[in-house]
């Protein structure tokens, strides 16, 4: 090992001989903002040196990208700037042909610059709390949706959006916030953005680079577009838009049967009764007119007092047929098959026991055969394909 020997004043003396002047070394010291710059320098080399190119403006970008780009801005502007940094320059930052796409004071801090980004800064500074921003992944996914394209086959559709618009007017179908189930499935119906969204085509399953499920989804749009998106884009949007709903399938579940699967809850049951009233128009139509209702409890105990009662034509009756249901709104179902044999509707005027004149509804002109039907159509979810003719006292599509 060569041991270094220290200068001597003969060496000094035989330099200055040889034109060489020696001068000790300086220690480099900075102010404060001189720190700042260059540190904030150093942030923009990083990012050049992971990206591969200069930072850029744009309410597209990420808010540190769009930051970087006007510091540049700033450095290239300021002579001291150019002149403290160029000693580390290594990139050619400094002198690049790059035009700023903003007009910022050169004066102008890290906090301000923000502030004119959009960007709130919380209450200890850091700036990785920010407001009004959004991140690429919410842009991306607004970028997917609004990538729409004409729907080619729409006819084929059609008849889906029609038929869902009138079970939702109907009170067949419901629609409940997306955020209380966030599955998609193949025949899914969604409103998103005010717009009915039909789920055709569910493609396999994947991870994404989060290493979440993802899949490749052909969605149809009641407006006769459709797009090719992501499940995960179109669950973002669901949740982001405060009306983006689910609509329900009324073959979810099971509406009626003799028993009940375990951890169904029993929600009552359909009643046809049929009238021994003396009314002629009772008298005259016994067969067919029938008072159809739901109720939660014991149907024997609800017409116990039916003599008494004018719903019930001040007259006893006797039970025709009943259905349990589960999982399903009792006042819900009953509007729907009242509204269905609306047309077959019997109002009729009694007197109570008090000689008042009432008129008693939820009796109608309808044979049993035909309330069987209907039953049968709202457990298969079609009964928005059909209305009741009362001319031929049938059930027919349209």
């Amino acid at each position: 090992m060569v041991k270094k020997q220290a200068f001597t004043e003969e060496d000094d003396a035989l330099l200055a001989e040889l034109g060489i002047e020696v001068e000790a070394k300086k220690v480099v010291t900075h102010t404060p903002r001189e720190e700042r710059i260059i540190a904030g320098f150093e942030e923009i080399q990083k990012f050049v040196g992971e990206h591969g190119r200069l930072p850029e403006h744009g309410e597209d970008k990420d808010i540190f990208e769009r930051l970087y780009a006007v510091r540049l801005d700033q450095i290239r502007k300021q002579e001291e700037c150019r002149t403290l940094l160029a000693n580390m320059d290594d990139q050619n930052l400094l002198d690049g042909t790059y035009e700023p796409d903003t007009d910022v004071p050169d004066d102008i801090d890290d906090d301000e610059l923000l502030a004119q980004l959009g960007v709130d800064i919380n209450s200890d500074n850091s700036i990785t709390t920010l407001k009004h921003v959004k991140p690429r992944a919410e842009i991306r996914a607004a970028e997917e949706i609004a990538n729409r394209s004409r729907c080619e086959d729409f006819e084929k559709f059609k008849p889906v959006f029609v038929a869902v618009q009138k079970d939702l007017e109907n009170g067949i179908r419901e629609t409940r916030p997306f955020k209380d189930d966030a599955s998609v499935a193949e025949g899914d119906l969604f409103i998103l953005s005010g717009q009915i969204v039909f789920i055709a085509q569910k493609g396999e399953e994947f991870l994404n680079q989060n290493e979440k499920k993802d899949s490749r989804l052909r969605a149809i749009y009641d407006n006769g577009t459709e797009s090719n998106i992501l499940m995960r884009s179109l669950q973002r949007a669901l949740n982001k838009d405060k009306t983006g709903r689910r609509i329900t399938n009324p073959k979810a579940g099971p509406l009626f049967s003799g028993e009940n699967s375990e951890g169904d809850l029993e929600s009552g049951t359909i009643y046809v009764l049929r009238s021994l009233s003396d009314h002629p128009t009772v008298k005259e139509n016994r067969d067919v007119v029938h008072k159809i209702g739901v109720t939660g409890g014991d149907v024997q105990k609800r017409i116990t007092n039916a003599k008494n009662d004018p719903t019930f034509l001040m007259a006893d009756v006797e039970i025709i047929a009943t259905y349990k249901l589960a999982n399903i709104s009792r006042s819900k179902l009953e509007n729907i098959i009242h509204r269905f044999f609306s047309t077959a509707k019997l109002d009729i005027e009694i007197k109570d026991r008090f000689g008042k004149p009432v008129t008693a509804r939820e009796w109608f002109l309808v044979p049993i055969f035909v309330i069987d039907e209907m039953v049968e159509k709202i457990k298969d979810g079609t009964i928005s394909d059909y209305y009741y003719d009362p001319a031929s006292a049938k059930l027919r599509k349209g």
